[in-house]
């Protein structure tokens, strides 16, 4: 069995039995079923050792166990790691008994942590292995799986890259151009299954090519190390063209045929630096062998790596910083954490967030050198009661900076971020209501707005100034009220400031226009109720009309009239302003005010009707349900009609007002 095991490596195990005599007939079943965690993707049989992917892995696992970053596992780490893994701590006892791998001070090292591995492997016991790689690859992402597309230029080695991931060997005959490749979901610890496309560069298959790159998830793009001529082409056509294409997904640049590369050639860090600082797009660039079988799982492992954790949503290469938008998330997740709300997280609320984000918890030892770590590089980043905003902020931008981003997207993700770092859709409930129904806020949720109003104002006017107004949408991916219709919709003082009633109007706007998007912005500035605690879908109007009354609390007026006829002039009027105050805006223009009414405050909505969108918006009688009265000014009514004008207001339904 020898020899046929060494050409076909993907026996797995060999024995003889006997059915008649009952000799190993059992053990045939059993090494059938130990046999489905594979070997073949973490070990190399023809050399016997660990597959560089593995390592890889192994490296990133190590670094999420030791906590206080001095390069070891300390027993109370090892411990707290086969917790996570097998939910079973080991005796001291049992931790003195490992010998390999040990630093002068008695702790596991990564050599030990391979080795302890290795020797799992060797014994059988791939389960093992299996078992913490997939305990630390939980698929957060949401990703069904990555489709990865070869491109570049002919005789690049494309097609010989994509066999020799598929089959670990070297092709004599390789076709021109591979057929789609799926490697499987446990190929590499996320367990995402990979679909590899390979491509031809020939202009007769251009439209093709052209439809695989905007259909990828990650892009490989190859070129020649024994031909300088093909690297070139990278910054001269390849990289320019995925941009004209306006492609999204990352780029992983592979020099292929580095066993035939001149070793007088210039390093790769030399070579691609000028190229990955004008392509920011480049998110890993590697060198590989198809022929020695060198670094070619790597290739794919980064690529699938860039869709699962990609950088550009976190990081700013140019400036070396957290993205806007990830410091927000960031800063709510720490907000969220901070149960004392003392500005840090204690020793307390740092071991919750880690048992939340990574199913352990941290040692007292652990967490006084997370704290050291920081404190040593941003001072400002502890204070006496535990690791401040700054701090924690750091920390991911370390992370970040050391290649660990799985770290940084594993707490987002955890906290219901999606890869544009906004929340999944999924946490947004699914709206149904007729067309002249709509949401309002609840009283609890209007509590909750009035108690958040009073916190941001930090001068007490009773008024949020436009700092306070960002300071109170600093955790939300971006102020939602900076654009139109929301920037202008509400009354102001002469500060700029918005009070409560403003504050309340523009909420009650937001949520008739689009609750989605209001619920989304409840919860980044801290609410933690449900969709049904926050919003009450209103009775249908045509009902309210029938029975000549209403419960509801916001009213929409529909503005008409052509143009100069004074509508903007008129919802001016309604804020308090002058109409020379009115900002210049495209489309429909909206203010939203309390108004009295028997006794109590109702929000009335104006919205301005463009001349030019009253024919389409009348011919569409389901635009005008969520109407509740309809105004033109009397400009409007005493100009004279031309025949061939848009039909006058009485083209539109009058219905009857109801009671409140």
């Amino acid at each position: 069995m020898a020899s046929i095991r060494c050409t076909f490596r993907e026996v797995e195990i060999d024995l003889e039995c006997s059915a008649l005599h009952q000799i190993k007939v059992d053990e045939v079943f059993y090494c059938a079923q130990i046999a489905s965690p594979p070997t073949t993707p973490i070990l190399d049989k023809a050399t016997r050792t660990m597959k560089q992917w593995c390592m890889m892995a192994f490296q990133q696992i190590f670094s999420l166990c030791d906590h206080d970053r001095d390069g070891a596992l300390s027993d109370a780490e090892l411990n707290a790691f086969l917790v996570r893994c097998f939910k079973v701590p080991l005796q001291p006892a049992e931790i003195a008994y490992m010998t390999g791998g040990v630093n002068d001070n008695g702790l596991i090292t990564f050599i030990g942590f391979l080795y302890l591995h290795a020797v799992f492997i060797a014994k059988g016991r791939e389960e093992a292995t299996w078992t913490v790689l997939r305990k630390f690859a939980a698929n957060l992402a949401g990703k069904q799986g990555v489709r990865v597309v070869v491109i570049g230029d002919p005789g690049t080695g494309k097609s010989s890259l994509v066999v020799s991931v598929a089959t670990e060997a070297f092709p004599e005959n390789v076709p021109r151009v591979m057929p789609p490749t799926r490697l499987p979901a446990d190929y590499f610890p996320d367990r995402v299954p990979i679909t590899i496309v390979d491509t031809s560069s020939s202009p007769e298959h251009r439209a093709k090519l052209i439809a695989e790159c905007q259909a990828a998830d990650a892009v490989v793009l190859t070129y020649a190390c024994d031909r300088p001529a093909t690297l070139e082409r990278l910054s001269t056509f390849w990289l320019p063209e995925l941009r004209r294409l306006q492609l999204k997904a990352p780029v992983i640049v592979v020099g292929c045929k580095l066993d035939l590369r001149d070793e007088q050639q210039v390093s790769l860090e030399q070579v691609m630096a000028p190229i990955m600082q004008t392509f920011r797009e480049i998110e890993t660039c590697i060198e590989c062998s198809a022929l020695r079988q060198i670094q070619v799982p790597e290739v794919f492992y980064y690529a699938q790596k860039a869709v699962l954790h990609p950088t550009a949503p976190l990081f700013d290469q140019e400036a070396q910083s957290l993205k806007p938008r990830c410091v927000r998330a960031l800063k709510r997740i720490f907000i969220l954490c901070d149960h004392d709300r003392d500005g840090a997280l204690s020793d307390v609320e740092l071991n919750d967030f880690q048992v939340k984000c990574f199913n352990a918890p941290l040692q007292p030892t652990e967490i006084a050198g997370v704290k050291r770590v920081v404190q040593e590089k941003m001072p400002e980043g502890v204070n006496d009661n535990g690791l401040t905003l700054t701090g924690f902020l750091f920390l991911h931008a370390l992370f970040i900076e050391k290649g660990r981003l799985e770290t940084t997207w594993t707490v987002l993700r955890k906290f219901g971020y999606d890869n544009e770092i906004k929340l999944r859709d999924d946490l947004i409930p699914t709206i149904k209501r007729a067309p002249d129904q709509t949401l309002e806020l609840t009283s609890q949720a209007i509590d909750f707005l009035r108690g958040i109003f009073s916190m941001f104002d930090t001068d007490n006017d009773e008024a949020l100034l436009p700092a306070e107004l960002e300071d109170l949408f600093s955790t939300a991916p971006e102020n939602p009220w900076s654009s139109n219709p929301y920037v202008d919709c509400a009354e102001r003082n002469v500060l700029g400031g918005l009070s409560l009633e403003g504050f309340l109007s523009k909420w009650a706007l937001m949520t008739l226009l689009d609750p989605a998007n209001s619920f989304a912005n409840l919860i980044y500035v801290g609410y933690s109720g449900d969709f049904g605690s926050a919003f009450t879908t209103t009775r249908k109007r045509r009902v309210d009309r029938k029975k000549q009354q209403t419960q509801r609390n916001v009213f929409q007026c529909y503005v008409f009239g052509p143009r100069g006829a004074g509508k903007t002039a008129l919802l001016q009027s309604f804020l308090g302003r002058q109409p020379s105050d009115a900002l210049p805006m495209n489309g429909e223009r909206f203010a939203a005010n309390t108004v009295e009414l028997s006794g109590s405050r109702k929000t009335l909505v104006f919205r301005e009707i463009p001349e030019d969108d009253v024919r389409p918006l009348l011919a569409d009688r389901e635009s005008l349900a969520p109407c509740d009265v309809a105004l033109a000014p009397l400009s409007y009514a005493s100009t004279p009609t031309p025949r061939d004008a848009t039909p006058p207001l009485a083209a539109a339904p009058r219905p009857n007002p109801p009671k409140p």
